[in-house]
């Protein structure tokens, strides 16, 4: 059987670690969306909250986007 959700029924397994990198840098998921889209990531909150939450995949292009933005690696957004 295939697989595609974490152990604890997750959707991706960067979220919980996206929503530290914000929170840290004591901003709301509108205005990461705001500055995702200034880099070219089309995210709304909406998606924002969805991703942090666990209820939505992430892609790899949208990983090197938060990894860009947060200036941490990707591996660092597995929480490696």
């Amino acid at each position: 059987m295939f697989i595609n959700k974490a152990s604890d029924g997750r959707n991706n397994v960067c979220g919980i670690r996206i929503a530290q990198l914000r929170k840290e840098q004591g901003i709301s998921q509108r205005m990461l969306a705001d500055q995702l889209q200034l880099l070219g990531l089309d995210l709304d909150k909406n998606a924002i909250q969805r991703i942090e939450a666990g209820k939505r995949f992430i892609t790899d292009i949208e990983l090197q986007v938060f990894a860009r933005f947060f200036s941490v690696s990707i591996g660092e957004l597995y929480g490696s």
